[in-house]
């Protein structure tokens, strides 16, 4: 079992930055692949980045692409993602999400690829 915790969301104006942060536990965090989706009202669950054990390969949606950073540091079991020139659009509740089944260097976009989930939180650009 993994369990995680999302922090870090808040509101902001835009054209402002925000850095996530989803601390894990209950297994050994360089075992998991890591991705961020997340979710606006009235749709659906969408890939936002993720980044492999190694940390050495990133996917990221191309919508947050060029504003978006997602990195790991494995001594402090924790993923993050720098959110930079961020847009009203990017309102959502942002998850992370651990996949522990994955080879050291590949990275999943789709929600069915992850396992364990955290709780979310609220992320607000406001225009």
């Amino acid at each position: 079992q993994v369990q995680l915790v999302e922090s870090g969301g808040g509101l902001v104006q835009a054209g402002g930055s925000l850095r996530l942060s989803c601390a894990a536990s209950g297994r050994t965090f360089s075992a998991l692949a890591m991705g961020w989706f997340r979710q606006a009202p009235g749709k659906e669950r969408e890939f936002v980045a993720a980044i492999s054990r190694s940390g050495g390969n990133t996917d990221y949606a191309d919508s947050v692409k060029g504003r978006f950073t997602c990195s790991r540091d494995n001594a402090k079991n924790t993923v993050y993602l720098q959110m930079n020139s961020l847009k009203p659009e990017d309102t959502a509740v942002y998850y992370c999400a651990a996949d522990p089944t994955v080879l050291a260097t590949v990275v999943h976009t789709s929600t069915r690829d992850y396992d364990f989930w955290g709780q979310g939180t609220q992320v607000t650009v406001s225009s």
